[in-house]
């Protein structure tokens, strides 16, 4: 694992929301290692919004923007349901 890796690991893990740190660092140790470079784009640009946003996203409380909807976000969403 390489430190751009575990600095994404490092900033899932301390979000400030208990719920969005536990789904989103449990994750990223999941799965990060297997990530393409787009991947890790697309969980960076992910790890800047809001906490509250992406559980309500998650949660289907609200309508995720079409630039967050990618694969990896399916791969996210799919680990947040088994949890």
């Amino acid at each position: 694992m390489n430190a751009y890796q575990k600095s994404l690991i490092y900033k899932a893990n301390y979000r400030g929301f208990k719920e969005m740190d536990l789904i989103m660092s449990n994750f990223a140790r999941a799965h990060i290692e297997t990530f393409s470079q787009e991947d890790l784009q697309n969980f960076s640009a992910l790890l800047e919004q809001a906490d509250h946003d992406i559980y309500d996203w998650i949660c289907a409380v609200k309508p995720l923007p079409d630039k967050l909807q990618t694969p990896l976000w399916e791969k996210l969403t799919i680990f947040a349901q088994d949890l």
